[in-house]
Parts: structure tokens; sequence; C-alpha cells
């Protein structure tokens, strides 16, 4: 059961009371990280902007902007008796003028390299995500846009002044729309997919357990962001958007919001200061058990309010239609053939991938209690486009569809 951080005996409670930095471009990488860990992660960006500095031509590059956590200042802090060490992934966004894809050819593999050689170096991931200024600019509000504009780190840059300018727009978190929050919900709920596939694994390995405990927690922060994207309420910082779970007028003692309230608060603890051991096996299965029915709950409750139609079971959702973005035919027609690698003339190809995936996410890990597997996997041929003869088949083949539609 997930403990009340109302309560001072619960962990993390101290940690939820600090109030969150005054400012967006916040000078630490993390809230409470000692000076090594400070320092290692400074040296860091420090290696990664000397490095892409070295691969990409002077009057290309426009900036090095380290978003995520650290970006934030609310990186993972994973406490140990050698010192405070790193738990999230590095997220760079390398802005080079120009046409992204044709940046995409000649510097990716270059960027590749350079991110593997510093993943080595720093012992946590680093990753490099190609865009430029003027696309950041043009980019619609999204969940991530609003993130990176109000809460990022700007590693480098040749006009510095520029950035806050161009990222304005994107500071308005009550016009995030709600399919950003079905978006949300769809990629941590694909985590618990993959979880799960973890978990029935015969031996549990302390890398697996990791990736278990942390795509739940992953699960319990997005059910409370949804829920604050669809009341307009959504916030950069994850522990002002507890506070604000917490202060949702009229709902303190609704079920659902409470249960969503009190997960959120264990994502939170989570993300902020992570534990890594040989999580055992049975807890693992109950937490990933509670989790799945909230997200199961949240989902439902999302695409009620999206799409105006209340869902009660799965089985309903899954007879709506036009669930997908707003988008073309010949647009989904392209999109589904990258996905698919090929083009067949059928009604999946006609919408969007990411219904497709909606649609699959649902039959694969929330209808085996309302669908017989026959008419499961026959409703999951449908949506993917081909046949699998194991569990672990069927979300093979959802992996490389949703890939295509994250």
């Amino acid at each position: 059961m997930i403990a009340d951080p109302m309560d001072p005996a619960a962990d993390g409670f101290l940690a939820l009371q600090a109030s969150p930095p005054a400012i967006n471009f916040p000078r630490r990488y993390t809230l409470d990280g000692d000076a090594g860990l400070e320092a290692h992660l400074a040296r860091t960006c420090e290696q990664v902007v000397s490095g892409i500095r070295g691969l990409i031509p002077d009057p290309k590059l426009e900036a090095v902007i380290l978003g995520g956590g650290y970006g934030r200042g609310e990186g993972g802090v994973l406490w140990g008796a050698d010192g405070d060490q790193p738990y999230n992934d590095l997220e760079f966004y390398v802005a080079i003028s120009g046409e992204r894809h044709l940046n995409e050819f000649l510097y990716h593999r270059r960027l590749e390299v350079l991110s593997e050689i510093l993943t080595h170096i720093a012992g946590l991931e680093v990753e490099f995500k190609i865009t430029s200024l003027s696309e950041l600019s043009a980019k619609p509000l999204s969940m991530f846009s609003y993130d990176l504009a109000l809460g990022h780190r700007v590693a480098w840059a040749r006009s510095p002044g520029r950035i806050p300018a161009i990222l304005q727009h994107h500071a308005e978190a009550e016009k995030i729309p709600l399919s950003e929050a079905s978006r949300l919900l769809m990629n941590r709920s694909t985590g618990l997919l993959l979880a799960r596939g973890m978990l029935a694994k015969a031996s549990l390995s302390p890398t697996d357990a990791d990736f278990v405990r942390r795509n739940i927690a992953k699960a319990q922060l997005a059910c409370g962001d949804a829920v604050l994207v669809a009341h307009g309420q959504y916030h950069w910082s994850c522990r002002r958007r507890y506070r604000r779970l917490e202060g949702l007028a009229g709902y303190a003692q609704d079920p659902f919001y409470r249960t969503v309230r009190l997960n959120h608060a264990a994502g939170v603890q989570f993300k902020l200061h992570p534990v890594r051991n040989e999580w055992d096996r049975d807890k693992l299965e109950e937490q990933w058990t509670e989790v799945n029915q909230l997200a199961r709950a949240c989902w439902l409750w999302i695409e009620s309010r999206r799409l105006g139609r209340l869902f009660g079971t799965i089985r309903e959702y899954l007879g709506a239609t036009s669930k997908g973005p707003r988008s073309t035919l010949v647009s989904n027609v392209i999109l589904n053939a990258r996905a698919e690698r090929t083009v067949r003339f059928s009604r999946r190809f006609t919408i969007h991938p990411r219904e497709r995936v909606f649609n699959s996410l649902c039959l694969l890990l929330w209808a085996s209690d309302e669908i017989l597997d026959e008419e499961r996997h026959d409703l999951l041929e449908q949506e993917i486009g081909r046949r699998a003869d194991s569990h672990e088949g069927w979300v093979e083949a959802y992996r490389t569809l949703w890939v295509h539609a994250r």
C-alpha cells in the first residue's frame, strides 16, 4: 500500500515539504545531491559541450540545452555509502541550424558515438536529440515543449538571450491539450506492459527489478500529471505538481483522486531519491498490479473527457472510433507505412497509428478480464496487422508500432 505523504512518519515527508525552486533555470542539477555529484554532473556537461563543438561546425551549432530532471534541477539522487550518485539520463537537445532530417543524416552517427563514449565515462546514460531553434519555435505546445521551456539549462548557446523568447509560447500550462495526457499515459502504460514481461521471467536480475520499479514509478507520476493536465493545472516541477493535486478544490475525499494523489507522491519520492536494490518479486508484482489498475482507471477517465463520451469498460472504449490525432488520409497511410515498412490496402492504414496503439495497448494490458483470448487475439491482429503465437510476440509487434506513434 502507498503511504500517505501528509503523515510525518511516511518516507519522503520532509522532502515533499521543501518549496520548489524559485527560478526556472536552476543553478543546481539536483535538489539535495552532495557537492561531489553536482561537480560530476557539471564536469559531464562541460565534456558534452566540448565534444559536440568538436563534431559540429561553429556556424551550424546554435545551442546545447539540457532538459529532463537534471535540466529542471530535480534530477534523481541515488544515495550510497560512497556518496551520492546520478540515476536519471542526461537529455541534451542539440540545436543545429538548417533542416533537421539533413542534420540527422550528417551528424546523428557522430553524436551517437560521442554518446556511447560519454555514457561510459560519466557512468550514466547521455542522450542527444537533434533539433533547431526554428523547429523549437514552430512546434505546437505540448507537455514536452512546456517542460523544456520552463525547466531547462543552457549548457552552451551562440546567442543565449534568444532562447527564452523562442520558447516563450510554450509557457502556458493551462493550454496543454488533453491529447497530451493521453499520449503520456500511452507511453507510461507501455512501460508497465514491458515491466510485466520482466516480471514473467524465471529469474529476476537486479537490473530487471530496477527496470520494473522505475516504470511503476513513472506510471504513478503520469496518472497524477494527466489529471492535472485535464484541470489545466500542470507544472514543470514534480513537487509543485503534487501540491497542485493536493489542492484541487472539492476532490479531497474522492477515492479516485485520493488514490491518484498518493501514488503521485510515491512517484515523486522515487524520482527525486530512487532506490536500487534487489526488490522482492512478490512486492514488485503487488505494486505493479495496483498501479496497473490505477493506470486503467486513469486511461478511461482521461479518454472519456477527451472524446466526450463516458467509457465504463475497456470493451466500450474499443468500440469508439476516431481516437487518434486529426490527420489526413494520405498522412495516415504514410505514417502506417513507416511503421510496417510496407503499404497494405486495409482499414488500419487509413487511421492514425496512434489510434491503433491505443486499442492494442488496451487489449494487451487491460482487456483480459473482459474479452476472451481468442477474440482478443483477433482484435489485436486487426490493429497490429500480424498474428503472434505468444504474449511476448504480441508485445514485440506492439512495440514496433508504438515506436512510430509515441
